[in-house]
């Protein structure tokens, strides 16, 4: 259990990487405030600028755009791949509420409780469902084709009602997603890697940052499957 005051001293940490974040923001549009207003004086014959930056501004316009047009770049990269991050958790628990509603235990329970549970699960779905996280993978129609393919695949596990089963078919997806990283299995023979090749050759049809995403999709999977299976 997490101690309040634990709780408290997270928070506050959460809100000095916030304010630390809105200061950084802060500070690069200044940034790139200054560096227009000095383009714009370099070519106007305008005021003078601070001697501290005539090493940057020596350079020609087109240079100096590109400084800034580079760490922009990077900005972004680091923004897409923090939104990747807490897409693939909001992901994650959407599986486990998936999971959750499909499983062999509520069986056991009477209508009124079984009533009461899925009650429950439909609404964190549909808070869940008020998160709306998306990055944007460019895709030809067989790229979609291929990942809903994929997708669906995976929820035939997700809703299947045996754990052992849907473990060891789960493993067989993800040897098949490790097949494609031949930088995993370099003292492997694939060959003698138990893999679906079916999930294989319509994996192979998806884009690499798919394969990526699928991976980890699986992976979150066969943990909870695991598991499952220990309790059965």
């Amino acid at each position: 259990m997490i101690s309040p005051s634990a709780f408290l001293g997270a928070t506050s940490a959460s809100n000095k990487s916030a304010s630390n974040n809105d200061e950084t923001m802060e500070v690069d549009i200044q940034i790139s405030s200054d560096f227009v207003g000095a383009v714009v004086a370099s070519g106007s014959g305008g005021p003078r600028v601070d001697e501290a930056n005539n090493a940057w501004l020596n350079k020609p316009p087109m240079e100096r755009f590109i400084d800034i047009l580079d760490q922009l770049d990077t900005k972004v990269e680091s923004l897409r791949k923090e939104a990747m991050v807490l897409r693939d958790k909001r992901d994650f628990l959407a599986m486990s509420v998936d999971l959750l509603k499909n499983n062999e235990y509520l069986t056991g329970l009477n209508e009124n409780e079984r009533d009461e549970i899925n009650c429950y699960v439909q609404r964190i779905s549909s808070r869940l469902g008020t998160v709306e996280l998306n990055v944007c993978t460019v895709r030809d129609q067989s790229q979609e084709d291929s990942l809903h393919h994929v997708n669906s695949l995976i929820d035939m596990i997700i809703s299947s009602a045996d754990p052992v089963t849907s473990r060891q078919k789960c493993q067989q997806f993800l040897n098949a997603c490790s097949t494609t990283d031949t930088s995993v299995y370099t003292d492997v023979d694939p060959s003698t890697i138990c893999t679906d090749k079916k999930f294989e050759s319509v994996l192979l049809g998806c884009t690499l940052d798919d394969q990526k995403t699928i991976k980890k999709r699986l992976q979150a999977l066969l943990v909870y499957l695991t598991q499952q299976t220990i309790v059965h």
